[in-house]
């Protein structure tokens, strides 16, 4: 497992200082949007809860309609976008703005680790695991890489691939599993640190 060592560490400083003087990201702003990526984070937990019982349950696809639902891939994704939002969220209530015409994402995670992990704010297991979400996220729905620092931090790239292509079911499912559990701990977490404040 790779992770945030301090050459990374000091690249990502670099670049957040050049955001910061570029006015890409602006701090001391207005906390307007909080409430606006709370609530899609919650919705985004809400739906891969939804996705994963509808993928599991063969009496709800039944009852619904939807025999054969296999929307294990849509879990992971829903997962990573619920962390994502809570980032956002996270970022917005200390009133750090982003203006992004590239890769949001990038930007997000950059901030993240400059005002929250830097600082002693966050837990370095939790950005790991907002790493990890993404990368899955990326990799399983066979999206481009959304950039090179998320690149560099595959954890596990090689067994996701086999996990994508050559596995069975359960292994994703077991995957969407892990996705879901570990976006709603990270969601709760970041959550009772914007309530704090």
């Amino acid at each position: 497992m790779k992770t945030l060592d301090e050459k990374k560490l000091k690249e990502i400083g670099n670049r957040v200082k050049n955001f910061i003087s570029e006015g890409t990201i602006k701090s001391k702003q207005p906390k307007k949007y909080a409430d606006f990526f709370l609530t899609n984070a919650s919705d985004s937990l809400k739906t891969a809860r939804c996705i994963y019982d509808m993928s599991t349950n063969k009496d709800y696809q039944q009852y619904t309609g939807y025999e054969g639902l296999k929307g294990f891939l849509w879990v992971i994704n829903a997962s990573y976008y619920s962390m994502f939002y809570m980032a956002r969220a996270l970022l917005e209530n200390e009133g750090i703005k982003l203006r992004a015409d590239l890769s949001i994402h990038a930007l997000t995670f950059d901030a993240l680790i400059h005002y929250f992990y830097l600082t002693g704010k966050l837990q370095k297991r939790l950005v790991e695991q907002y790493i990890e979400a993404q990368e899955e996220s990326t990799e399983l729905l066979g999206k481009q890489k959304a950039d090179e620092l998320v690149e560099e931090y595959f954890f596990e790239k090689r067994k996701r691939g086999i996990i994508t292509y050559e596995t069975e079911e359960f292994a994703i499912q077991s995957k969407a599993k892990t996705s879901l559990d570990r976006a709603a701990k990270f969601n709760t977490e970041i959550r009772m640190i914007i309530e704090s404040q």
